[in-house]
């Protein structure tokens, strides 16, 4: 598909995973790139996303709009995070079904699969377990869009595809401690314990589980491939099939920002699922879609963006 003669709806658009998204499309001279914005189209509401189609009518959908939020956050909101995220999808999907949209690309998350899922993760994995608990109703939300786009293409010849990106890291992220994501937090306590020569950082857990980061240019560039390229039912994971322990990230983030105090785990909080590392073969056989960034280079990255921009990094999305 040559996405420069195409009208694309990019949700979420103006966030973090987004904003990047919207930038590779306008490297390959996408012009007729449309960001709702959540103060114009609560996406959650079927009125609002039938009047987004009915002013827009996207040949591309790309909907990489979601309420999503660390340990913490899902802990405190399950509720909101299963409601908006199904509702979201729902809407969406089923309004790109009605106005025949030439391609609709859903994200889904690592979170749908299994808490005990073999590692390395494999797509035909994801329905052999409950999730972790801790995130569950968010994974369970999205992989019931997984659901309406092979059960759409089933019924309807719907060409939807759904990706499952792992957990994301890059300029742009969001560092509000009570919402974000273990990297963002990471960096932000470090950094902070460095301004006011503190002697130590707490952080959940036992730092034993296991993630796999996937820098945030990288998974644009792996969604766009995708839309250009990927025209199957079946889900594809996006990663760069590196694992890293959480108390290992802790030592590498310390490094890396001058932070040399001690860490202590707090034991009391929820280390979250043991392992995390994805099988990422579909995506390079489908439409040849590898990481490019080295974690050290990402990380040093992200921790410099994070140094430019702390005043509204800090601030809750």
């Amino acid at each position: 598909m040559d996405l420069a003669a195409k009208t694309i709806v990019v949700t979420g658009g103006a966030g973090f995973l987004g904003s990047h998204i919207v930038k590779q499309l306008e490297a390959r001279a996408a012009s007729r790139i449309v960001v709702p914005h959540q103060q114009e189209y609560d996406l959650t509401q079927a009125a609002a996303v039938e009047r987004l189609f009915e002013e827009h009518c996207p040949d591309v959908l790309i909907h990489a709009a979601a309420l999503v939020g660390g340990i913490g956050a899902n802990r405190r909101r399950p509720g909101e995070f299963f409601y908006a995220n199904a509702l979201m999808g729902l809407h969406l999907i089923e309004a790109a079904r009605r106005y025949r949209t030439q391609k609709t690309v859903v994200l889904g998350t690592i979170c749908a699969y299994p808490k005990f899922t073999p590692v390395p993760f494999r797509e035909e994995d994801l329905w052999s377990g409950y999730p972790e608990e801790t995130n569950a109703p968010y994974g369970i939300a999205k992989k019931a869009l997984l659901v309406q786009c092979q059960a759409y293409r089933q019924q309807y010849g719907m060409n939807a595809i759904f990706l499952l990106p792992v957990n994301l890291y890059g300029p742009g992220d969001h560092f509000d401690l009570e919402s974000s994501h273990v990297i963002p937090a990471l960096i932000r306590k470090c950094v902070e314990a460095v301004d006011e020569r503190k002697d130590e950082i707490v952080c959940w857990g036992d730092g034993s589980p296991t993630r796999e980061f996937l820098y945030v240019e990288d998974a644009a560039e792996g969604i766009i491939a995708a839309t250009e390229r990927y025209d199957g039912a079946e889900p594809v994971n996006l990663g760069s099939g590196r694992e890293i322990s959480i108390s290992r990230l802790a030592e590498t983030i310390a490094g890396l920002t001058g932070f040399q105090g001690r860490i202590v785990w707090d034991t009391s909080q929820p280390n979250g699922q043991p392992r995390r590392r994805l099988d990422t073969t579909r995506a390079w056989e489908e439409f040849g879609f590898r990481a490019a960034t080295s974690f050290e280079d990402g990380l040093k990255k992200t921790i410099a963006w994070f140094l430019e921009n702390r005043k509204t990094a800090v601030a809750a999305p």
